[in-house]
């Protein structure tokens, strides 16, 4: 909510975060900072009905509600718009300077992304602080074989469907060279465990469980802050 940016100044600031305070391209406040290994966040100061985060100490009339969004740079956005609002069945609902902001499911948080036009940013690598790929939930697997054929008719190099356990992903690069996934929503988390429990234990599919003492091995440890 607006109205909570005035806690997580003092919040950030309490735990030596630095960061400032900017505006979006659509006139929405927000304070930018960036994690530990360098990746940008943004908390977007708004109108958001949605169930607050809990299971902190921060308040429910403070907390987090959910992703505002996702920012996409581009080099040149023309056909990757195209291809968003022709093909995946995003529209267009606000343009400003180099950005456009595409929705799709509402227009509200957590249903936009918005394309930045910028030819002046670097190839990006895959590598700690970045974003890997955006994904994007498509109701049933027949749905999701329909748009890989539309896809591979227009040229599009997509991946075969590949069975991740909890969701069903196809996964291509956009004109602009963002890796997009489109997943299914089901079967869903709670295929395995309750939602209560979701995060409090390392699941892994069926073909990584021989792995299991290495990979646990090689994670870092994580204390509630």
């Amino acid at each position: 909510p607006a109205a909570s940016l005035g806690f997580w100044r003092a919040r950030l600031a309490a735990r030596r975060v630095d960061f400032r305070e900017i505006a979006t391209r659509f006139g929405e406040p927000m304070l930018e900072f960036r994690d530990p290994s360098g990746l940008v966040f943004h908390l977007v100061g708004g109108d958001d009905g949605r169930t607050p985060w809990s299971g902190s100490d921060v308040s429910p009339a403070d907390a987090v509600r959910g992703l505002h969004s996702v920012t996409m740079l581009v080099r040149r956005s023309s056909r990757t718009l195209e291809l968003m609002t022709g093909v995946l069945g995003w529209r267009v609902v606000g343009e400003a300077e180099r950005a456009t902001r595409v929705a799709t499911g509402g227009d509200g948080p957590g249903h936009v992304i918005d394309v930045i036009e910028a030819p002046e940013v670097p190839v990006a690598l895959n590598g700690i602080g970045t974003v890997h790929h955006v994904a994007m939930a498509i109701a049933t697997d027949d749905e999701q074989l329909q748009l890989r054929a539309e896809l591979v008719e227009l040229g599009v190099s997509v991946t075969e469907v590949r069975d991740r356990q909890y969701f069903r992903s196809i996964y291509f690069r956009e004109p602009g060279g963002v890796l997009f996934e489109v997943a299914t929503v089901t079967p869903g988390f709670t295929v395995d465990e309750p939602l209560t429990q979701l995060g409090r234990g390392l699941k892994l599919p069926p073909w990584e469980e021989p792995e299991r003492s290495a990979i646990e091995a090689g994670l870092p440890e994580v204390a509630h802050a």
